[in-house]
């Protein structure tokens, strides 16, 4: 079996809730991504979705390495596309380009052995411990704990996360409304909080000590810029709870300081890390240092499958428990607040072409990124609250 094609297909689609976070509050309403799909000789087909940024790199390492391989030899093909950008580094763009096309190769390895992606990975269990994720800063409070509830009540959640960061009050107050909409299921909820890096070591110190006077919290997820090690051990030991970091980080390499001065707690990886590929090896890295791990949102969900053979793995980010678009679907369930592993061959993701071409677009508009507007003025320096035109755009959306 031969790789012989690449198809790239650029799409947008519009969200189920206005998303932000401390960096965004006016929010957005569309999301943007690509579908990656490598064709083999035989017919069978390995997608993958995501690197809209990257396609250029990703044509560039389809036609010096992928091309004309066999599939089946995907760690020897990983091992080349690193090597590839070995003189200007495969972080960015080109970390973008790895990843995607790497997960593409476990979908592809998965359907040559007729069986989802978690049994050719080696799991032997198929629930997974998830936790749902606002991502929805931008939201009036009403709105918000109505969203925790439809959480709580429609797929059993016990935990979920609270973007915070921009008011102190705001952010207490918060708390209480995710506290008491998974209260329903739970006398315990599992409280975890996420200031994008917006805040300075200090300041997240400072915050932080005052929520935990009120709650006991899963962990506070990047309290300072993701390059500051040493700034992520200060919060670490100066607080209760755990320190959550590494999601903005692309290698192994890259986590190196963390593991080297224990500054995080909890160690954040995901399928964008060189792929599933790359992902595995630091969770790997992290199991040796007696360090667990979460992994992040991912479309179809497809990081409960890494879950399952993740010794260490505590939970999985859950921003969407189903599809949020009509172009594609998956066989993912979440109940009781675990996802149930589907059957289906590969990541267990549908497409539907007819939806696809409807959604299909030239160019992912400025947007519809996950950060459209870069890091907030004033982040880790002085505290920068929602303008009256952000709360006001955002409302209206």
């Amino acid at each position: 079996m031969k790789i012989i094609e690449l198809k790239t297909t650029l799409f947008e689609f519009s969200l189920d809730r206005v998303m932000g976070d401390a960096n965004s509050p006016r929010g957005r309403t569309k999301s943007g991504s690509c579908l990656v799909e490598l064709i083999t000789d035989e017919g069978l087909v390995g997608i993958s979705i995501g690197g809209g940024n990257s396609i250029p790199q990703i044509n560039l390492l389809f036609e010096a390495i992928l091309k004309g391989n066999d599939p089946k030899t995907r760690f020897g093909i990983w091992k080349k596309m690193v090597e590839k950008f070995f003189k200007g580094g495969h972080d960015g763009i080109a970390n973008d380009a790895i990843s995607v096309l790497d997960v593409a190769l476990w979908d592809l390895r998965a359907k040559i052995n007729g069986e989802p992606l978690w049994k050719t990975l080696g799991a032997s269990k198929k629930e997974v411990n998830v936790y749902a994720s606002d991502i929805a800063l931008p939201l009036c409070d009403k709105e918000l704990g109505n969203w925790y509830k439809k959480m709580a009540n429609n797929y059993g959640f016990r935990g979920a996360k609270l973007k915070v960061g921009l008011d102190q009050d705001s952010d207490l107050k918060r708390l209480e409304i995710m506290h008491n909409a998974l209260s329903k299921n739970t006398k315990e909820p599992i409280l975890y909080i996420d200031s994008n890096e917006y805040w300075s070591p200090k300041q997240t110190i400072r915050k932080v000590s005052e929520m935990e006077e009120r709650y006991t919290l899963g962990w506070i997820e990047e309290p300072a810029r993701r390059w500051d090690f040493l700034g992520l051990k200060k919060v670490s030991e100066s607080l209760k709870t755990p320190v959550c970091a590494g999601e903005n980080l692309d290698t192994l390499g890259d986590f190196l300081p963390y593991f080297h001065h224990r500054s995080a707690d909890v160690i954040q990886i995901s399928s964008g890390m060189t792929g599933i590929t790359g992902a595995l090896q630091i969770a790997d890295a992290a199991y040796g240092l007696e360090l667990p791990v979460t992994l992040g949102g991912s479309a179809g969900i497809l990081h409960a499958h890494l879950a399952n053979v993740i010794p260490n793995c505590i939970t999985v980010e859950v921003p969407h428990p189903e599809p949020e678009t009509k172009v594609y679907e998956w066989d993912v369930k979440i109940e009781n607040g675990f996802a149930i592993l589907g059957d289906k061959p590969g990541l267990g993701i549908t497409i539907n072409y007819e939806e696809l071409a409807k959604s299909e677009v030239k160019n992912i508009s400025v947007r519809s990124g996950p950060s459209p507007f870069g890091r907030r003025q004033g982040a880790g320096l002085y505290e920068v609250p929602p303008t009256d035109d952000e709360i006001k755009e955002a409302s209206s959306k």
